[in-house]
C-alpha cells in the first residue's frame, strides 16, 4: 500500500522564541513524502542529504499511537523537497507534518482504523521535532501555517490559535544567502533580551496588521542574530509590501505585488545567494 502527502513551508511574521507567541503564513515551496508498506522496520530516505533522525522519530511516534510493533509491520519513506533546509522556512515543520500524516494514512488503510485528526498530526509532529532538537519553541505557529495554509497567530506554549484564516495569495520572494542557520542552534537567551520590542510587533499581528508586524519582527531579529537588515530595507525601498528575516534565518522573505517583483529581485541581485519566487499557500498539508 502506498500514500503520498505534500506539505508546504511557511514564512515568519513573528518569531516566537522571544515571547512564546508567534505568527506565520504558508508559502508555496513544499515537501512531498511518499510512504509504502514493507514487512517490518522503518526505512527513511530524503533527497537533500539530511539526517534521518526526525523522520524516524515521527514514524515511531505514529506507530506508538496505534500500538504497532515495527517487528511486525514496516514503513518505507521517501521525501522530495522544493523547500530549502535550515533556512528559516519551516522545513522541519513541513517534513514532520508530511511524515506523520502519510504514515497515519497508510496505517489507517492497512488496519482499517481511524486516521489521525488534524491537531493530532500537528501535535505528534511538534513532539517529534522537539525530541529531534530541530526546534526551540515547538513551532506551533510554523507547524499550523504549514498544515492548514493561510496565516496563523498562535500561543506556542499553550499550542492555541489566536487567529487562523486565509491570506490573500500575494507573490512571495525569498532571498537565501550561501549559508544555513539551524533553529536548534540559536541562542534563545539573546533573543529574549528584545522581547518587549517583539511584543509590540506581536500586537500588530493580533490586530491583523501582518505586514507591519513582519517588518518590525524582521528588523528586531536581524539585529539580534547578526543578519544584514539592509536586505529587507532594499526590498521595501524597491516596492515590497513587507520584508524581513524568516525564522532564525538565513532566508529573507518579501511580500510583493506583480508590479514590484522585478524591482525587488533586482535589488537583491547584488547579494550573493539565491532568489526564489513563490506565493502565499492557502492549501496546506494534503494527501495527493
Amino acid at each position: 500500500m502506498r500514500s503520498k502527502v505534500r506539505s508546504p513551508g511557511s514564512a515568519t511574521i513573528i518569531n516566537a522564541i522571544a515571547t512564546g507567541c508567534g505568527s506565520a503564513f504558508g508559502i508555496g515551496l513544499d515537501i512531498e513524502c511518499e510512504a509504502k508498506t514493507i514487512s517490518h522496520g522503518i526505512e527513511c530516505f530524503n533527497d537533500v542529504g539530511a539526517d534521518n533522525t526526525l523522520m524516524e522519530i515521527c514514524v515511531e511516534k505514529v506507530f506508538s499511537h496505534y500500538d504497532i510493533d515495527k517487528k511486525d509491520f514496516g514503513i518505507n519513506l521517501k521525501t522530495k523537497s522544493k523547500l530549502p533546509m535550515a533556512s528559516g522556512l519551516s522545513s522541519s515543520s513541513a517534513s514532520s507534518n508530511a511524515i506523520v500524516k502519510v504514515v497515519s494514512s497508510v496505517i489507517a488503510n492497512e488496519f482499517d482504523v481511524k486516521p489521525l485528526e488534524d491537531l493530532e498530526v500537528i501535535n505528534i509532529a511538534i513532539d517529534s521535532s522537539l525530541e529531534a532538537g530541530v526546534t526551540i519553541t515547538g513551532s506551533f505557529d510554523d507547524a499550523t501555517a504549514s498544515y492548514f495554509g493561510g496565516v496563523v497567530v498562535t500561543d506556542n506554549a499553550k499550542r492555541e490559535f489566536i487567529i487562523k484564516e486565509k491570506m490573500d495569495e500575494y507573490p512571495i520572494l525569498v532571498y537565501m544567502p550561501n549559508f544555513y542557520s539551524k533553529s536548534g542552534d540559536s541562542n534563545p537567551q539573546r533573543m529574549k533580551l528584545l522581547s518587549p520590542l517583539v511584543e509590540t510587533a506581536f500586537g500588530f499581528a493580533c490586530e491583523r496588521n501582518y505586514f507591519k508586524a513582519l517588518n518590525l519582527n524582521g528588523l528586531i531579529y536581524s539585529a539580534t542574530l547578526g543578519f544584514n537588515s539592509s536586505i529587507a530595507i532594499d526590498a521595501l525601498e524597491s516596492g515590497a509590501i513587507a520584508s524581513g528575516l524568516s525564522g532564525t534565518g538565513s532566508s529573507f522573505v518579501a511580500v510583493v505585488n506583480e508590479e514590484s517583483i522585478d524591482d525587488v529581485k533586482s535589488s537583491w541581485e547584488k547579494y550573493e545567494g539565491t532568489i526564489l519566487e513563490t506565493k502565499v499557500d492557502n492549501v496546506g498539508c494534503k494527501l495527493l
